[in-house]
């Protein structure tokens, strides 16, 4: 389904001033002894399609949900989309939005009802107009008076995603945006996220383990290990650094081996 985007999905505002949407300045957090995230940097640039990757315990999912305010950090500095996120959360989340498989949705709510709540929870102006353009988008349709508990994994993956943009954000955080999908749909998927990023101006943060997405998505990868950020660049920059034929056997290198000498955290 390849359409421009119609005014129903573009921000509402565009992110303003020239810095990076996310800046991460030493972050660290500590569970007791257990060190999860260890003072880690980095710049996610407006308008990107930044990935975070690696293992399971790599950190990735405390930092994502530091990133949302779910989980208060033990040190570091957070600027998400020019403002200090420990001063102003509540108006950053405004202009933000994130979507996982594995955070569901009311099951007992119709796709319908759980998109309008969300509408109504960000002020969204036209909640029936955003509705219905989403539900064309992800083909969500004939699912709209369903409760989601009905659903498939996929459906409910799209239904998820539809939440994820109904405040038509300016950041979003996706994890894992097309598990759960067939091959077609999350090929179309994809190319709703990256017209979503080209047209609307909008900066995406993605955790993803499918490597072949991430190639044809996105214009950084940041590499994590360990609770540090082990390596970052461009996929193919990665892939060259590395000698290897795709970004599956980079992150296969770095998880068994580790980073190479001279790496870019």
């Amino acid at each position: 389904m390849d359409v421009s985007l119609s005014s129903a999905v573009r921000p509402v505002a565009q992110a303003t001033g020239s810095g990076p949407a996310i800046a991460v300045e030493g972050l660290v957090k500590r569970y007791g002894e257990v060190l999860a995230v260890d003072g880690i940097s980095f710049a996610v640039p407006r308008g990107s399609l930044t990935a975070l990757l690696g293992g399971n315990g790599a950190g990735k999912t405390t930092t994502i949900a530091i990133l949302l305010g779910l989980i208060r950090p033990t040190a570091g500095r957070i600027h998400i989309l020019g403002q200090d996120f420990s001063q102003h959360a509540k108006t950053v989340l405004a202009r933000m939005n994130f979507q996982s498989p594995y955070a569901d949705l009311p099951r007992r709510l119709t796709v319908r009802q759980n998109l309008t709540v969300y509408a109504k929870l960000y002020g969204v102006a036209k909640p029936r107009d955003q509705i219905a353009y989403l539900a064309r988008e992800l083909d969500l349709e004939s699912l709209l008076d369903r409760p989601l508990g009905e659903l498939s994994a996929g459906q409910r993956t799209r239904a998820g995603l539809a939440k994820a943009f109904i405040n038509r954000p300016e950041l979003v955080l996706l994890d894992e945006p097309t598990a759960s999908l067939d091959p077609d749909t999350a090929d179309w998927v994809r190319g709703f996220l990256s017209r979503y990023a080209e047209e609307a101006g909008a900066t995406f943060f993605i955790a993803s383990h499918n490597m072949l997405e991430v190639e044809r998505l996105c214009d950084q990868v940041l590499m994590m290990k360990g609770g540090s950020i082990v390596d970052s660049g461009a996929p193919r920059e990665l892939i060259e650094r590395y000698g290897r034929q795709s970004l599956e056997d980079v992150f296969l290198e770095i998880a068994r081996h580790g980073a190479r000498q001279g790496a870019a955290p």
